[in-house]
């Protein structure tokens, strides 16, 4: 997407999610209708200790974990973990990476990767919560979300922080990097 239609949809998303937000149910199943919100608005959480959870057991969201990361947040450790999609494997696949964010509708933070990223089994969208991490596939970016966002299509979560109370120092991170924790 050009400059120009970034900046047409950044105007645009904030009364499209405001809208969303409204009408959206709590449920991290996706809706069957398609989105008008802006894509992947997501920002991820403050550093913690690297997590202790063990693979393939519930986080604090509630959703299966399937390998610990660390991510280093300015300079700070936040512990993490991906779940057991084939997405997050390929993500995992990456790592270690360092990357410079920028801020997304003061929801989320966004860098490109170095390349796409399966969404073989993924499902068409997602509603990110605060502490998510997500692929948002169309334009090929990590997603760090520091605020819930409302559901879009493309949206595919990777995993989330070890602990919610990290995700406020997402939303001035300038740079991360994300690497395995053995």
């Amino acid at each position: 997407m050009n400059p120009s239609g970034r900046r047409k949809l950044a105007r645009a998303a904030p009364a499209a999610a405001l809208l969303l937000a409204v009408t959206a149910c709590s449920s991290d199943a996706p809706e069957t209708t398609p989105s008008t919100a802006s894509p992947g608005q997501q920002e991820p959480a403050a550093p913690t200790a690297a997590s202790t959870t063990p693979a393939t057991s519930p986080s604090a969201s509630g959703r299966s974990t399937a390998m610990n990361i660390r991510l280093t947040v300015d300079g700070d450790p936040v512990a993490a973990a991906l779940n057991d999609s084939a997405t997050a494997g390929d993500f995992a696949s990456l790592l270690p990476l360092t990357l410079d964010l920028k801020d997304f509708h003061q929801a989320e933070k966004i860098v490109d990767l170095p390349r796409r990223l399966s969404t073989s089994g993924a499902p068409k969208g997602a509603a990110p919560k605060a502490g998510d991490l997500g692929y948002y596939a169309p334009w090929g970016q990590l997603v760090l979300y520091y605020r819930d966002v409302p559901y879009a299509d493309g949206i595919v979560i990777l995993g989330h922080l070890a602990d919610d109370r990290d995700t406020d120092r997402l939303a001035t991170a300038s740079r991360v990097t994300v690497e395995t924790v053995r």
